[in-house]
């Protein structure tokens, strides 16, 4: 049996079986590196829940080895638990791309966290601790500055490759396929490869075919047009610019996020025409056929610029009949139905609309398709293959481009949040899995919600909440007035008062029973009444409201 130190141990604390949240660790005797901090953005079932972020116990309780956190790139589902992670485990140093630094600075400067050591590194960095000798690879994304990790560590070379596609003809930087063969050839004992669009055929587009199909749109109508894109796809908003700029079209922005992203843009030279950027007062001095707007809100969020203009609340933007809407982005699970909300509002507006369905080069997917993942597999070559990042379907999926690439079976790994898998000079196999889960972050209050409250909160979406207020002498333990029920939720009750008779003198008779034992509590009164109240409302309504007794002493004079 080989010692555990002589192990390396790759963790996954977040990424597996959901698209976000991204946090996997390697770790060697008393040394940690953790890749990624991201967050997952909750589904319309955690209701009233903002963010939801790793369960992060197994790097609290081994905090003294944790040497760095590096990150691939700057979008969400790798930074943004950054905040959150800080406030809960010392982090010596993060190493991140200059573009995710620059977002990561602006995300502690909001959250009000001082941090002194986050530096940048580039294709050429390397980081060195005893155990550990890390590289990095350019990749292509819709971010710019992306790049897989690439660490060697005694029991082999780690190829964690971030998000990335094969793009020929890319708006930024080529990915550096020669150094990912280079690398192959040299020995991969594992690759983690993104799985995102492990379920899509072929090759992803390039961004290039969506800079002519947006240029060929925007040169061809003559009112104004307002373009609604991630916020985040820096690169998108750079030819967007450029578009601009060849039609003769000042843009306006709006949202705070696009704002942000735009001005980290232009700061780091990605964009190098601030005088293209206008206000709005600006704009109505000009021609309709000379204006751009530039906004959040493409996937339907109710506060983003795009909601507040097609419901027509925006306090600058009111929309014209010959404004052409582009939707130059692709529905994240979930947010089809707010989406389709909004153009519906649109067009009943009068505006024309694009969307990607329609024509289908006004976006492009910053993930790799089937055949660039076997790309990948071919170029790093290596001996055994753990899919990462994405829903169980796609971990699945991938692992079939695996075999089809002839990789054996036994050599390819399906985990799950919270599964470890050992790296030994015999191979790779699982070890003990260790604590997992999600985490929520409702507001300030990060794990104080859990699936209880998650669940009140469906119970009174869905039926509803029930008062039932009662008031007690606790001298005499008698019922000095009837009790007072009131609903949220429920029913109406000025329209329902047989029925809130009914459930007042059901509760009268559960409280005077209650009383009459020699020995209670007011919790055992409180329990007692939801006990016997829930399956009576049940049977008159066939609803199930949440109850809440409220239990008042009033002490009367003698």
């Amino acid at each position: 049996m080989q010692s555990n130190n002589n192990i390396t141990s790759i963790v996954a604390l977040g990424g597996l079986g959901e698209v976000g949240k991204n946090m996997y660790v390697v770790t060697h005797q008393n040394e940690i590196l953790i890749i990624d901090a991201g967050v997952m953005f909750p589904e319309d079932e955690l209701m009233g829940v903002d963010y939801v972020i790793q369960d992060v116990s197994y790097l609290k309780e081994n905090e003294k080895k944790i040497k760095a956190l590096i990150i691939t790139h700057g979008h969400e589902d790798h930074i943004g638990g950054i905040t959150f992670l800080l406030q809960n485990v010392n982090i010596p140093v993060i190493y991140a791309p200059k573009i995710a630094t620059s977002l990561i600075e602006r995300k502690l400067n909001d959250s009000n966290i001082k941090y002194a050591n986050l530096q940048s590194y580039d294709a050429e960095s390397k980081i060195e601790t005893k155990y550990f000798n890390v590289e990095f690879v350019t990749t292509t994304h819709s971010i710019p500055d992306s790049f897989a990790v690439v660490i060697h560590t005694p029991q082999g070379t780690i190829f964690e490759t971030g998000d990335f596609k094969f793009d020929l003809t890319p708006v930024g930087p080529m990915a550096d396929l020669h150094k990912m063969a280079k690398i192959g050839s040299e020995g991969v004992k594992i690759l983690l490869s993104d799985s995102t669009n492990a379920l899509s055929e072929g090759f992803s587009k390039s961004e290039s075919c969506v800079d002519e199909t947006l240029n060929d749109i925007i040169s061809r109508h003559y009112g104004r047009v307002i373009i609604a894109t991630f916020a985040s796809n820096i690169y998108r908003i750079k030819h967007i610019v450029e578009t601009c700029r060849k039609n003769n079209r000042q843009i306006v922005t709006f949202g705070r996020s696009m704002e942000s992203s735009i001005e980290i843009a232009l700061s780091n030279g990605l964009i190098k025409d601030r005088s293209i950027f206008i206000d709005a007062n600006k704009a109505k001095s000009l021609k309709r056929n000379q204006v751009c707007i530039l906004c959040t809100g493409s996937q339907g969020e109710p506060l983003a610029a795009l909601s507040r203009i097609a419901n027509g609340v925006h306090k600058q933007i009111s929309l014209l009949n010959d404004d052409l809407v582009i939707f130059s982005s692709k529905p994240i699970p979930g947010n089809a139905a707010s989406i389709n909300r909004i153009i519906n509002k649109l067009y009943l507006k009068g505006v024309r609309v694009y969307t990607n369905e329609e024509f289908s080069d006004i976006h492009t997917s910053g993930h790799a398709k089937q055949e660039e993942l076997k790309l990948m597999l071919r170029l790093v070559n290596p001996q055994y293959f753990m899919p990462m990042h994405g829903e169980y379907r796609m971990l699945m999926a991938h692992k079939q481009l695996a075999l089809d690439c002839g990789m054996p079976n036994e050599n390819v790994f399906i985990c799950k949040n919270g599964d470890v898998i050992e790296l030994t000079n015999d191979g790779v196999r699982r070890g003990n899995p260790v604590q997992a889960g999600d985490v929520y972050v409702d507001g300030s209050r990060v794990g104080d919600v859990g699936s209880a409250i998650i669940k009140d909160r469906k119970t009174m979406s869905k039926d509803g909440i029930l008062l039932a207020i009662v008031n007690i002498n606790p001298t005499t333990r008698q019922l000095l007035i009837k009790p007072n029920v009131t609903t949220r939720g429920f029913i109406m009750v000025n329209e329902n008062a047989d029925l809130i008779e009914k459930i007042e003198r059901k509760i009268t008779s559960i409280v005077k029973d209650s009383l009459q034992k020699n020995t209670y509590t007011y919790t055992d009164l409180k329990n007692q009444i939801i006990f016997d109240l829930y399956p009576y409302i049940s049977a008159l309504t066939g609803r199930h409201p949440m109850i809440l007794p409220v239990i008042m002493e009033v002490r009367q004079g003698s």
